[in-house]
């Protein structure tokens, strides 16, 4: 599904033409409509372009490295399998834009959300001395729950977060299916996400890390605890958030941090950014999901119900797009910055 999303964003893009497709052994030497047929997920229809292109074997580098400038990644195999691809891709001068968890926890190798830590691509030039490449490197995006709730805490780091407690409310597309694959979704909440909540706790303190001596440090604090369920809902994860400060910021003030927040993406005007990162909805019964998902193209994180709480400071909820902002749309904003910051040539 996240493969098929980069497909057709990737439609006229500013900066990017999709010159390949690698998947699978047994997809390759087919048309790529043959090798999806029936299993085209997305509501726009295949792109022509894409649709009679052949697909080649993904470890099959030497044909890749003919066609590309750099890859996009998103696969679904074993830890280890994806760890050998993209480094053998990176050591091959191919730079490689990952949606990948595998190599999220590698110290030299950025997780970057654009518009709060483009300065961990820094970290890169290390990277490629560990690597011995001039410009092959892997550059990878966080877990798509966290969007949801971690860019509307970013701006608050500076009145001293203590803790945070999160429940995240997950669309099925966040597991590539739509209810038709997953009919036992239908009036269903399943509460458990096989390794979600580890990642949802603990991917923010990289993110919010800082670069020393050629590796991201990740931050100690706050202390984040986290739940995952999975909801019936085909895109959009929701995010109930309760926070306590050391020095607790008046209400509006918050929603004035949200409201001014922006990054790199808006100040270079990169083709895929959301024209203001945080919005935030002063009705009580908004963010929805089918209401507000797609805002900016999906890019944008709405938050809303922004109130103090009996036993923290405030609660709110966030929302995010999971296979947009959270996934092929945030990797695909990634490579944007990478170009324009000089590091994709």
């Amino acid at each position: 599904m996240v493969g098929q999303r980069f497909i057709t964003l990737l439609q006229n893009h500013p900066y990017f033409e999709l010159t390949a497709l690698a998947a699978s052994p047994r997809s390759a030497g087919a048309p790529y409509k043959d090798a999806v047929e029936g299993r085209w997920k997305m509501k726009t229809p295949l792109p022509e372009s894409a649709a009679n292109m052949k697909v080649i074997a993904a470890d099959d580098i030497d044909s890749m490295k003919e066609k590309c400038d750099f890859v996009f990644c998103a696969v679904n195999m074993k830890k280890d399998d994806i760890l050998a691809l993209e480094n053998a891709y990176a050591k091959a001068e191919i730079p490689v834009v990952s949606n990948n968890s595998a190599n999220r926890w590698t110290d030299d190798v950025p997780m970057v959300i654009p518009e709060i830590n483009d300065s961990h691509l820094e970290v890169i030039e290390s990277q490629k001395k560990r690597l011995g490449t001039k410009r092959g490197f892997i550059a990878v995006k966080p877990n798509c729950s966290i969007q949801s709730y971690v860019p509307a805490l970013t701006p608050l780091l500076k009145y001293g977060i203590k803790e945070v407690v999160v429940t995240t409310y997950q669309a099925i597309s966040g597991s590539g299916k739509t209810f038709k694959e997953w009919p036992e979704m239908t009036d269903n909440l399943i509460p458990f996400i096989s390794g979600e909540e580890e990642k949802s706790q603990l991917e923010p303190l990289k993110i919010w890390g800082e670069v020393k001596g050629g590796v991201i440090k990740a931050a100690s604090e706050p202390k984040i605890s986290v739940q995952c369920l999975r909801v019936p809902v085909t895109d959009g994860h929701t995010a109930a958030v309760f926070v306590n400060f050391e020095n607790k910021p008046p209400r509006e003030t918050i929603i004035d941090e949200w409201r001014k927040f922006n990054g790199a993406p808006q100040l270079l005007g990169l083709p895929s950014a959301p024209e203001h990162f945080i919005t935030y909805f002063e009705e009580d019964d908004r963010p929805q999901v089918a209401l507000d998902r797609d805002i900016y193209g999906g890019m944008g994180v709405s938050v809303g119900r922004l109130r103090e709480d009996v036993n923290f400071d405030y609660k709110f909820v966030g929302l995010s797009h999971n296979t947009l902002r959270g996934a092929a749309g945030g990797a695909l904003l990634n490579a944007e910055l990478l170009y324009r910051k000089g590091l994709l040539d």
